[in-house]
């Protein structure tokens, strides 16, 4: 991470599709990656990326 870079480390986005197939964008600060994950999947999903 470069200096004076913060904030969170993702970003999750609640949109349409999420009340068609209850998914979540994530995205990743730094790689700016997205990864679509199912609601009850978010809390493992953020863990295991933290873990990194």
């Amino acid at each position: 991470m470069e200096e004076g870079q913060g904030g969170a480390p993702f970003c999750v986005t609640v949109d349409g599709q999420t009340k068609e197939d209850n998914t979540v964008t994530v995205r990743q600060r730094d790689s700016m990656e997205q990864t679509r994950v199912s609601g009850d999947q978010l809390l493992g999903h953020l863990r295991e990326k933290l873990d990194m």
